[in-house]
């Protein structure tokens, strides 16, 4: 069989095409698969993994968070309302069809009414054809996040998409948890075919003959993707062979992997930050800035890290992790007891206050155990702390209610931008425009929510750095939020399989890419 498939490498190479002579087959261990092959029904990692596989997008970030181009081979801004992307000519989606300019406007018109995907494309007004490989995607304002959207897109075959099927409905149709013709059919640009899935069983990919990028090095020629739910379960698949890659390796199973023979630990820093928000709504007590900078210094995040994370986080004084615009390397974590105390005795709580407190146990890496460490810490200052630890179904109505003085919260931005974090997590509460949804420590400053918005439509990334920069200050003088750390990430593979060359902070690895050296 390595003989056959060596020869037919062979006469590929011969042909212009980027198989290597030594052809690999995959097997993935993966914590979740697609839940569907429509890559518009659910913004989702497992989505965003099969689209990176079967489709390709305009832009795609590398490890160090800088933009590559893919489809989009050059891209330039017209105006403060206008970016213009230059398209790769000589595309082949996987039935044979052109990639043009018309597909592009396609998939952003269907983005735009996809129910999980429309908030991100709501700046815009629309994408127009400037030629068969030119395309304008136009802002409703002025907005600096474009090339991050693009990342977002991945043009699909609008021929292939097109039409009604045997049953008389639309092919184009996005049906959130139905069963509509793309959520079972595919036509992309990408290295690989999906041919053949079984939900929550296996998903089969094949690699792409007519793939258009043939100076990659990936030369996997078959990957099948395996779900498995469990970590202890995923690690013992790779130890036992039955899996070459798995995703998601915890903590505690990073010392067996590394002393283990034949397999590596790879692992990155994360951009998921991990909180504390602290409700001043439900306790009188956290209205007062010294209180929430006692708590602040109260918190060893970095000891958090060492010991409960054995070390696979970044502490955290900020939300912006490095990379991103609004980082200050001068914000650093402030764990010192003794200022604590003394800013608990100026607040006029020397005796301390009771407290509750509410997180997860399921779903961020040992979300639980950093509770109660955290809990433990605040005793130490004579804070009580009333902890609850729920299951991730249960815990989010009660965060969606505040229910608690202090709660758990993590936050990857999908626009990979600060401005989303504040967004989100630290404007004053606006139900009308969502803003501040997850802002359950009810923190408002009329001067960073001035800042951000301001943010949002600077095009000039020097400037937008520093009135993001201004806000992360505000953010840490006032603690408004309790920082503990940036979530890492790892996965595990097989010493022949290069993960390290592949994997990135979107936890999404470009399999088209990955080199796998014969066993």
């Amino acid at each position: 069989m390595k003989t056959i498939k060596n020869k037919l490498a062979l006469a590929l190479i011969a042909a212009g095409l980027s198989f290597s002579v030594t052809a690999a087959d995959l097997k993935l261990g993966y914590a979740s698969d697609p839940v569907s092959l429509d890559p518009h029904e659910q913004l989702s990692g497992g989505t965003l993994q099969l689209s990176h596989m079967v489709f390709d997008p305009l832009v795609r970030f590398t490890q160090q968070m800088d933009f590559e181009p893919r489809l989009a081979q050059s891209w330039e801004r017209i105006d403060a309302h206008t970016f213009r992307f230059k398209l790769r000519p000589g595309v082949k989606f996987h039935s044979g069809n052109p990639l043009t300019a018309d597909d592009v406007i396609w998939t952003f018109n269907r983005l735009q009414s996809s129910p999980d995907f429309k908030a991100i494309f709501e700046p815009y007004s629309e994408m127009k054809k400037v030629d068969d490989y030119t395309v304008d995607i136009i802002s409703k304002g002025a907005y600096p996040l474009v090339l991050q959207t693009a990342t977002y897109i991945f043009p699909m075959d609008s021929k292939f998409y097109t039409g009604k099927t045997a049953d008389g409905k639309d092919k184009a149709e996005v049906a959130k948890h139905g069963n509509s013709f793309a959520s079972t059919h595919m036509s992309g640009t990408g290295p690989f075919t999906v041919t053949k899935r079984e939900q929550g069983v296996k998903v089969e990919f094949t690699r792409f003959a007519g793939y258009w990028d043939t100076a990659s090095k990936g030369n996997v020629d078959t990957i099948t993707l395996l779900p498995i739910k469990e970590d202890a379960t995923r690690v013992a698949a790779l130890l036992s062979g039955g899996v070459d890659m798995i995703d998601h390796v915890a903590p505690n199973d990073h010392k067996r992997l590394k002393n283990a023979k034949g397999v590596d630990l790879v692992t990155l820093p994360g951009t998921r930050i991990i909180s504390f928000q602290m409700n001043q709504n439900s306790n009188e007590a956290l209205k007062d800035v010294r209180v929430r900078q006692a708590i602040v210094h109260a918190i060893n995040n970095e000891g958090i890290v060492k010991k409960i994370m054995k070390g696979f986080a970044t502490a955290a004084g900020q939300q912006s992790p490095a990379g991103y615009q609004g980082h200050d390397s001068e914000l650093v974590p402030r764990y010192d007891v003794k200022k604590a105390k003394q800013l608990m005795k100026e607040a006029g709580y020397e005796n301390g206050f009771t407290l509750t407190m509410l997180a997860p146990n399921n779903r961020y890496v040992n979300d639980a155990k950093i509770a109660q460490a955290t809990a433990a810490m605040l005793s130490k200052i004579g804070i009580k702390v009333d902890l609850k630890t729920l299951p991730k179904a249960q815990y989010w109505p009660e965060f969606d209610k505040c229910s608690a003085d202090m709660m758990m919260i993590g936050w990857h931005a999908d626009t990979e931008d600060s401005a989303n974090m504040t967004e989100f997590l630290t404007m004053t509460r606006n139900e009308k425009t969502g803003k501040g949804q997850y802002n359950c420590g009810f923190y408002s400053n009329p001067e960073v929510d001035k800042l951000v918005t301001a943010a949002n439509i600077e095009t000039d990334p020097a400037k937008r750095a520093v009135m993001l920069k201004q806000v992360e200050a505000t953010l840490y003088n006032e603690a408004a939020f309790v920082p503990l750390h940036w979530q890492s990430l790892a996965w595990g593979a097989r010493s022949n399989v290069h993960a390290a060359d592949v994997v990135n902070p979107m936890e999404q690895p470009y399999f088209g890419d990955l080199v796998v050296d014969e066993k």
